[in-house]
């Protein structure tokens, strides 16, 4: 973003504090005072544990061209300064304004399981033709989508962002400023239950994404889960007139959905119902639940004239947002799955198909550990991971945490016991895991990131020989 001091307070609805900075030019904006960048806007917030106006004289200092400057804090520092009623609120609305400016078209990502893999397939697919954003890392909230839409080249024919919550009105927030005129939901899945108590409430939250959409907007949504519509059709739901609905899944009932897939270990070959030629897709991502993301991300791209090659295209160069399903080789040859980045039990029964649909291996190891933040029927849930393994899914199964003892607990109802084995020390997992491996074993690794299992990963990545 570049512009004016008079152009950004026009923007945030503020105030220049001192009127011979009207044609001082910013360079960008960030609300990071430890790395403020040169002729940057800075927008000091206001957490529970920090206050940003406490850095601000420091980081004009610094080289920051200005900054904004909350009224209820008193005398703002010397230098060129915006004065505003609440800081948050002022980075929501240049950001909203910057992106009406662009005349960039957003396409809005939200659901419990697989919206930054989706979000990485749509911008590759849209990416073949057009100019693209995207969110980067997790910046999915209410702070990190006005960041991303500021740091959008004004050049941009799409940004795409991804929008996550923890409750209720937090996507309505979100939808309301970016309006999305297609939006996808990926799917309703138990992340969150703890907060909001029932997968009912999650749809509601989720669908909260149609909020702000145009007249006529485009909702893609998994068609296999039948709460979507439910909560659509629901009289409180808050959605655009004339709203278009698409549904993309596994069932044949869908809009979109595949007519053939073929797994192998670097990735997916699949067909759909809805090509206009007979060749096949190849996604370099493993399970049917990135085949359902692709589905998804294809329909989008599709609704925007992208051609059959070029998704093809888009799809074989996809690159992805840090450790969902990532295949990685040991220095001794051994395969790992790594997808400790976070779980839930929908997304842990995905990997754990992933592992079972692996062909050519030794044996089929997993590694799992707790999946956070499920509530009051955490513990049940847990127990329901490890009844759903078979010895044809996993031949060893290692777990870690309070609740993986759980999963331990419900797979020794249906495993061998000796192939069982629960852990509260990490480093007694992992050594007693690697007195296990074999160069042709493939090992999975799944829990939610607060298990810090990439630990694990790195440990059966690095080992040089294994004993046989």
């Amino acid at each position: 973003m570049k512009r004016t001091l008079t152009e950004v307070s026009a923007l945030c609805e503020g105030e220049l504090a001192h009127r011979e900075d009207a044609a001082i030019m910013i360079q960008g904006v960030t609300t990071d005072s430890r790395k403020p960048g040169d002729r940057c806007l800075f927008i000091p917030l206001v957490g529970e544990r920090f206050d940003g106006h406490d850095y601000t004289e420091e980081v004009l200092r610094s080289g920051a061209a200005a900054s904004l400057w909350q009224r209820d804090h008193g005398t703002p520092p010397a230098g060129p300064v915006i004065l505003v009623e609440d800081t948050l609120v002022a980075l929501q609305k240049l950001a909203a304004g910057y992106l009406r400016e662009s005349g960039a078209r957003v396409i809005g990502i939200t659901g419990s399981n697989g919206k930054t893999t989706t979000k990485d397939m749509v911008t590759s697919l849209l990416s073949t033709t057009y100019k693209v954003h995207k969110t980067e890392g997790n910046f999915n909230n209410h702070i990190g989508l006005p960041l991303t839409l500021l740091s959008m080249p004004e050049q941009s024919d799409f940004v795409v962002l991804e929008m996550g919550m923890s409750a209720r009105g937090e996507i309505r927030l979100l939808s309301e400023l970016a309006h999305p005129e297609t939006a996808i939901i990926t799917n309703i899945g138990e992340s969150h239950l703890e907060q909001l108590g029932s997968r009912e409430e999650i749809a509601r939250a989720k669908t909260e994404i149609a909020a702000g959409m145009p007249a006529g907007g485009l909702l893609l949504y998994n068609g296999d889960e039948p709460l979507i519509p439910a909560v659509l059709d629901e009289p409180s739901t808050v959605k655009p007139e004339g709203l278009n609905g698409s549904t993309f899944g596994l069932g044949e009932g869908c809009s979109i959905h595949p007519t053939g897939m073929m797994f192998h270990t670097e990735g997916t070959i699949f067909t759909d119902n809805t090509s206009t030629d007979s060749q096949p897709f190849k996604l370099p991502l493993l399970g049917k639940h990135n085949v359902l993301n692709a589905l998804g991300a294809i329909a989008c791209a599709r609704h925007y004239g992208i051609s059959e090659e070029n998704l093809r295209l888009g799809l074989e160069k996809l690159k992805l947002t840090g450790m969902r399903i990532e295949l990685i080789e040991g220095v001794s040859g051994i395969t790992i799955l790594n997808d400790a980045y976070n779980a839930s039990p929908t997304s842990m029964k995905a990997a754990l198909e992933v592992l079972g649909s692996m062909k050519g291996f030794r044996k089929k190891i997993a590694v799992l550990g707790d999946m956070l933040e499920l509530g009051k029927d955490e513990i049940e849930m847990h127990r329901n991971i490890g009844r759903s393994l078979t010895p044809q899914t996993v031949d060893l199964l290692f777990v870690y945490g309070q609740l993986g003892a759980a999963i331990a607990e419900g797979a020794s109802e249906v495993l061998p016991a000796a192939s069982v084995a629960a852990y509260n020390n990490k480093s007694e997992l992992i050594e007693d895991l690697s007195t296990r491996l074999h160069p042709k074993d493939v090992v999975l690794v799944k829990a939610s990131r607060g298990m810090r299992l990439e630990e694990v990963v790195e440990a059966v990545r690095n080992q040089p020989i294994i004993p046989s």
